[in-house]
C-alpha cells in the first residue's frame, strides 16, 4: 500500500521520479525501488518524502484494497495530458475508489444496485436506432427530456468519479473495477458538456463495437449515439420544426430543457435536415464570436454525484464508523461531516 501511495502523491504533485530523488537526496533508482515495492523505506526516509510531498508520513499508510482489480480505457489521442498527467488521472480513480470501496465493504456489496453488463447492445448503423437501444436499457423512455443523468447512471449500478482536471481536451474516460464499470468526469466542463460525456461514454460501455472500426469512428459514433440519446429525433422536429430558416431565442429553451448546449441542439438540427450546412455554419461563425465554442454559459444545475456521501452518513448513521472515519473517507474536515449531521447524529 505504501508503494502506490508514493506513486500517486508524487504524480499529484508533478514531480519525477528524478525530481523527488533530488528533493530528499535520495536515488531515483531508491524511489523506483520503492514504487515497485521491491523496498520498504526507514521511518527517516519516509519523513523525507512526506516532506517533499507536503503530506504527513501517516498517509502514506492509507489503506489499499488489494481485492480491487482496475481496467482503465485508453486515453484519446488528440488529448494534451502528457504521459505522467495519464498516469496520474489513473492513480486519482484508483485513490478514490479505494476510500469509495472502503464503505461498501462496511455497509455490503448489496448496498451497491447490481453491476450491468458491458457489450450487451449490436451496433446498428442507425445512430437514432442505437440511442433507443439505449434509453430502453437504462429503463428510460423513448423520448423526452432526461433528467439528472448522474443520479440515473448510478442507479444502474455503474459508479461516477467527478475530478478536476486542468485540461480542455480531457473530458472523461471509463473503465472498470472487478467488472463494474465506472465513469470519470472533468468538473472543469460546464454541467451540458458533462452529461454528454457521459452519455458518449455510456455507449462506448455498452455497445459492441467492432474491432475494424479506428478510433476516429468510434469517437464520431459515439458522438452520434449522444446527441441522439439526450435529443430524440421525435424532439427535435417536435420542438424545433421539420424546417426552418434561422436560429432563434427558442433553441435556448429547448437547450436548457434537454439538458444539453446549443452547439449541441444546432448540430442535432442541421444532422436531422431541420437547418441547412449554410444556416448551421452561419451560426457557428455568430456563436464562435460569442465565445461559446470553448466556453458556452452553463443553463443548467450541476449533476453531483452523492453516493459516496450518501454511505457515509448512513454509516455514521448506523454507528459503523466514526465522524473521524468518514472524514477521512471522503477527504474532508471532521467539521465539515459533523456541520451536517443532527445532534442526534443523523441527518
Amino acid at each position: 500500500m505504501f508503494n502506490k501511495n508514493l506513486k500517486y502523491y508524487r504524480l499529484k504533485n508533478e514531480l519525477t521520479m528524478s525530481q523527488l530523488a533530488d528533493r530528499t537526496g535520495l536515488s531515483k533508482m531508491a524511489i523506483s525501488y520503492y514504487e515497485k515495492g521491491e523496498r520498504t523505506p526507514d521511518m527517516s526516509t519516509l519523513k523525507k518524502l512526506a516532506v517533499a510531498l507536503n503530506i504527513k508520513v501517516m498517509d502514506f499508510m492509507i489503506l489499499r484494497n488489494e481485492k480491487l482489480q482496475f481496467q482503465h480505457g485508453e486515453f484519446r489521442k488528440n488529448t494534451r495530458l502528457n504521459k505522467g498527467k495519464q498516469e496520474y488521472m489513473r492513480e486519482d480513480i484508483e485513490e478514490y475508489f479505494n476510500r469509495f470501496y472502503n464503505i461498501v465493504d462496511i455497509l455490503g456489496e448489496s448496498s451497491l444496485p447490481k453491476a450491468p453488463k458491458m457489450s450487451v447492445l449490436k451496433l446498428s448503423i442507425d445512430e437514432e436506432e442505437n440511442a433507443r437501444e439505449l434509453r430502453k436499457l437504462l429503463k428510460l423512455s423513448l423520448e423526452g427530456p432526461i433528467g439528472n443523468l448522474v443520479n440515473i447512471v448510478e442507479n444502474n449500478g455503474i459508479l461516477i468519479y467527478q475530478h478536476k482536471v486542468e485540461v480542455d481536451s480531457y473530458s472523461g474516460m471509463n473503465g472498470s473495477i472487478n467488472g463494474r464499470s465506472y465513469i470519470s468526469i472533468n468538473i472543469n466542463m460546464n454541467p451540458e458538456r458533462q452529461r454528454f460525456t457521459i452519455a458518449h461514454e455510456l455507449a462506448h460501455i455498452f455497445f459492441k463495437w467492432p474491432v475494424e472500426l479506428s478510433e476516429v469512428e468510434c469517437e464520431k459514433r459515439a458522438n452520434s449515439i449522444a446527441g441522439s440519446f439526450l435529443l430524440p429525433v421525435g424532439d427535435v422536429y417536435r420542438e424545433l420544426g421539420f424546417s426552418r430558416k434561422a436560429f432563434r431565442a427558442d433553441i435556448e429553451i429547448t437547450a436548457e430543457e434537454y439538458g444539453v448546449s446549443v452547439m449541441c441542439l444546432a448540430y442535432r438540427s442541421k444532422e436531422l435536415k431541420v437547418v441547412s450546412d449554410t444556416i448551421y455554419k452561419n451560426f457557428i461563425i455568430y456563436i464562435s464570436r460569442l465565445g461559446w465554442r470553448k466556453n458556452e454559459p452553463s443553463r443548467i444545475n450541476q449533476e453531483e454525484s452523492n453516493l459516496f456521501r450518501q454511505f457515509v452518513f448512513r454509516a455514521i448513521a448506523e454507528d459503523e464508523i466514526n465522524i473521524q472515519k468518514g472524514a477521512e473517507l471522503l477527504n474532508t474536515s471532521f467539521e465539515s461531516i459533523q456541520s451536517n449531521m443532527f445532534s442526534g447524529g443523523h441527518l
